[in-house]
């Protein structure tokens, strides 16, 4: 037994009604991740709970601030100490040693910062040393802030390439129609040919949380498109690791699908940073959609360049609708891109090994034919 794995750890779950930390399942799920980490499992962990632990620090000081983007700074600040005192003195109890990391969307959008974050997680996973990660609300603003957890979850998932990612929340799973009609059941493993994602997601977001279900849906089907398997679960349940990691009945469960390599696995990451785009015209769509051939995507395929960009840039893919296909990464910037939009004999704009498909029907077999490495392909890509 052992693997890689990632167990993301919502407010909600870590809260009690007062918006404080819950000492008590915070030492139940240290306990289950403590147990798995002398089994083997090299566990990377994403923790809320920050600024609700800041509460219980900052005390009666922060009436003092009245800025509201300053005060929950401060939370995080001071929370963040709270919250990581609490895990050193827990896992300690298990003869476990925990890391702090901090980050926000900008680590993902260069691939250099990118893989020297990679590199931090590893050498910390492969040291036995359990990294607690979360958001930088320190720093964060509004356009370089995750959705939520869940995203940062699903990216260093895929990061890391983690055997199972676990979106532990207060709900049981995801449910095949309204929660509160007592018809309705949990969905114990997801199909994307069966489950239409609008027909069974209550939208909404929740108290202490950024993100609902429709966040956790979407991200564990990413993830799972990009090799890794997902479980949603209830984090209150004091056995549920145990029964994910066994396969018990435990929430709803994303078998994975496909593989993809490392520079496609970033390339995910990176879709949402660019400040332009390129629209490709029918045939290239046509070819997209053919699970018979894997082609890059060339100048004559493309029909506009829109924004500016530099080479290397990751920036989205669209069809003649305007819907966003896929990313890839380009082989020059805009201004040398637009002459060549069009014509035949030029080389590659977005070559296939670094573009990243969505929900194509060829998507998976995409993931598979770039296979190699993205440390290695450097010397001869953008």
């Amino acid at each position: 037994m052992g693997g890689r794995i990632v167990v993301k750890i919502g407010s909600q779950v870590l809260c009690d009604e007062q918006g404080e930390l819950n000492l008590g399942v915070l030492e139940q799920l240290t306990g289950q991740i403590g147990r798995l980490a002398n089994d083997g499992w090299q566990v990377l962990m994403v923790s809320s709970g920050a600024v609700a632990a800041g509460h219980g620090v900052a005390g009666d000081r922060l009436d003092r601030v009245s800025d509201p983007v300053a005060r929950k700074q401060v939370l995080a600040a001071t929370g963040q100490v709270r919250l990581m005192e609490n895990y050193r003195s827990l896992f300690a109890g298990h003869n476990l040693t925990v890391a702090q990391v901090l980050t926000s969307k900008s680590d993902f959008q260069t691939r250099r910062h990118y893989l020297n974050m990679r590199g931090c997680i590893d050498g910390l996973l492969t040291a036995g040393i359990i990294p607690v990660i979360n958001e930088n609300d320190v720093v964060s603003i509004t356009e370089l802030m995750f959705t939520d957890n869940d995203e940062l979850a699903g990216l260093l998932a895929g990061m890391v390439n983690a055997d199972l990612l676990c979106l532990l929340s207060t709900v049981p799973g995801v449910f095949d129609g309204d929660p509160d009609d007592p018809a309705t059941r949990c969905i114990e493993t997801w199909d994307e040919e069966t489950h239409q994602a609008d027909d069974v997601v209550k939208r909404g977001a929740s108290t202490l949380g950024r993100g609902g279900m429709h966040s956790k849906l979407a991200i564990a089907r990413k993830t799972a498109r990009l090799g890794t398997e997902v479980v949603i679960a209830d984090g209150r349940d004091p056995d549920i690791l145990t029964k994910v990691i066994n396969r018990q009945p435990a929430g709803t469960r994303f078998p994975a699908l496909g593989e993809a390599s490392s520079a496609k696995r970033w390339l995910a990451t990176a879709d949402s940073h660019a400040s332009g785009s390129v629209t490709v015209n029918e045939g290239a769509e046509r070819a997209l959609a053919d699970t018979s051939t894997l082609t890059s995507r060339l100048p004559v395929g493309i029909e506009a360049i829109d924004g500016h960009f530099s080479q290397g840039d990751v920036i989205p893919m669209r069809n003649p609708a305007g819907s966003v296909s896929g990313c890839g990464r380009v082989r020059c910037d805009h201004a040398d891109a637009r002459p060549l939009i069009g014509k035949r004999g030029q080389p590659a704009f977005l070559h296939y090994e670094y573009l990243y498909l969505l929900d194509y029907p060829g998507s998976v077999k995409a993931f598979r034919a770039g296979s190699t490495d993205d440390d290695k392909q450097q010397a001869t890509l953008p």
